[in-house]
């Protein structure tokens, strides 16, 4: 892994880091009106099944593809 992989991986756990602390559903969080990442307001039906959420549909998809690409990267 040359420098720029490892500065990409460095930054791709950093930004995994910040997500999920923002969309680990947490009954005690209130549900967020707009998305912490763009700020696209959150639908009610979204906030009601989801409580706790932070995320819009949009950036939780993002955010779950970087995941399983990172995934099949390192073996997982």
């Amino acid at each position: 892994m040359d420098a720029f992989d490892r500065a990409q991986a460095l930054e791709l756990e950093e930004y995994e880091r910040r997500q999920r602390a923002a969309i680990l559903p947490n009954t005690l969080t209130e549900s967020a009106i707009e998305c912490v990442e763009c700020e696209t307001p959150i639908p009610e039906a979204r906030r009601l099944a989801v409580p706790g959420v932070q995320l819009c549909i949009t950036c939780q998809t993002r955010l779950e593809l970087v995941r399983k690409i990172n995934g099949e990267r390192h073996g997982g």
